[in-house]
């Protein structure tokens, strides 16, 4: 008989395959974790690879430290942005999301990459998905900061938005679906019962601060944004959660002339009074070793 099963899957074949959501099939493709094709525009999983990787194969290698560029890679942050240039330390950054940023980081595309990913399931920040990714890798995940995360709000808004829901039928601006805030902002949602189009979207932004911008300049009314960048700009903000930001570094790359002197930066006084003037920001954990591969 001949097979005449489809080479590839598309998203909605390998969500019902694996008996799990398309969001969740796209957070899959984001981090490298299931082999993927973009060739024609939109995701394709090869199904003969699909099959190995459900058996246990593995997609994708990690390129040796000594091979890896002089990127920072991940979620953008504006702190850690504001440091890797205040620090001279010559890293060049390409912050395009945690997700993003672990699938660069897995292929070898930089040193380090910023993460902020929650697991549901533990109710863990980073580890999970970090330990399941990079387990025996020559890699280790640092504390950087904790952050609070809530609801941007436009000035007329405050007051009148206490929760999710509260934004139906208010355009907000959303996130990259390759970063951890667009993941937890999803979570979000699902708990309190909504989809994604319950709440229009007036724009998608790729940063912590165009998300705050876009409120700040009346694009949107809302976002999932920051606390400190909501009171820089004088916006409304609902505190919704507390969420660990952390630094996914190469181990060789960590000893090496660029990241110690970004990593010293961060220990002066100067980095010290740049965090506490940020609302909502703690490094008590800075430095911490937080999972070892």
């Amino acid at each position: 008989m001949t097979d005449t099963s489809p080479e590839f899957l598309t998203v909605k074949e390998l969500a019902a395959l694996l008996r799990i959501k398309e969001r969740k099939v796209y957070d899959l493709a984001a981090s490298g974790e299931v082999p993927c094709s973009r060739a024609t525009g939109k995701l394709l999983f090869p199904e003969a690879e699909i099959r190995d990787w459900i058996a246990g194969a593995s997609s994708g290698t990690t390129t040796p430290g000594p091979d890896r560029p002089a990127v920072f890679l991940g979620s953008h942050d504006p702190v850690l942005d504001w440091a890797l240039r205040q620090s001279q330390c010559g890293l060049a950054t390409y912050l395009d999301g945690s997700l993003d940023g672990l699938s660069r980081f897995r292929s070898g595309a930089g040193i380090a990459a910023g993460v902020h990913i929650h697991d549901a399931d533990t109710d863990e920040w980073n580890i999970p998905r970090v330990s399941k990714l990079f387990s025996g890798r020559d890699v280790a995940l640092i504390g950087f900061a904790r952050r609070q995360r809530g609801l941007v709000l436009a000035p007329d808004l405050v007051g009148k938005i206490g929760k999710p829901a509260d934004l139906i039928g208010h355009a907000f601006a959303a996130r990259q679906a390759e970063s951890g805030t667009e993941r937890l902002w999803g979570d979000l949602l699902d708990a309190a019962g909504l989809k994604p189009g319950d709440i229009p979207v007036a724009e998608t932004t790729r940063s912590e601060m165009d998300a705050v911008l876009a409120v700040a300049s009346g694009t949107a009314a809302a976002t999932f944004g920051l606390e400190p960048l909501a009171r820089q700009f004088s916006l409304g903000f609902v505190p919704v959660i507390e969420e660990r930001f952390d630094l996914l570094v190469d181990r060789k790359a960590y000893f090496d002339p660029p990241m110690q002197a970004f990593l010293a930066f961060c220990h002066s006084p100067a980095f010290a009074a740049k965090a506490k003037a940020m609302p909502g920001y703690d490094i008590a954990d800075l430095g911490a070793v937080r999972w070892n591969g």
